[in-house]
């Protein structure tokens, strides 16, 4: 496989994977598996939670991807992995870290991308039950966060 190819494959999956995460986030997160995610809507004390068992859910077939397409030479199939461990990445560093601040990096930041996607995180938490949410996405947010907070840094400059 060319490079090229393999670059535009890993970056084709790093996109497609925003879909599919929204999709897990709301039927499988919000579904079925609420019980493992319930605990990250209603914290408890402790830096662990249960939701975060779906680190691995994505990590197991990323790790397959990479392994049985460099061990068989399918090198699509690495590509495929490999964008699935770059958006885990970006899915680590916005959420764990931007967002939810387990790691004190990002506190004060005043980026409009950032402080967009920490308000739209907001208002999907606000609800803290499995039903009546919004915002599923984690690096594309809708407009109407964008709108907001340029509309707050306008009141606010």
């Amino acid at each position: 496989m060319q490079g090229l190819l393999f670059i535009s494959v890993i970056l084709i999956t790093f996109f497609i994977m925003e879909g599919i995460t929204w999709l897990t986030h709301r039927y499988i997160m919000h579904g079925f598996l609420w019980y493992l995610h319930e605990d990250h809507h209603q914290p408890k004390p402790g830096f662990f939670e249960k939701n975060d068992a779906f680190f691995l859910i994505f990590a197991i077939p990323s790790w397959l991807c990479i392994m049985l397409g460099l061990q068989y030479q399918l090198y699509a199939l690495a590509a495929i992995g490999f964008g699935i461990t770059l958006y885990g990445l970006a899915y680590f560093i916005v959420h764990e870290i931007i967002i939810h601040q387990r790691f004190k990096w990002f506190s004060r930041s005043n980026n409009t991308y950032i402080r967009t996607i920490r308000w739209a995180h907001k208002m999907h938490h606000k609800h803290r039950d499995k039903f009546e949410g919004e915002s599923f996405g984690m690096l594309f947010v809708a407009k109407k966060y964008w709108q907001k907070v340029k509309a707050d840094k306008l009141r606010n400059a």
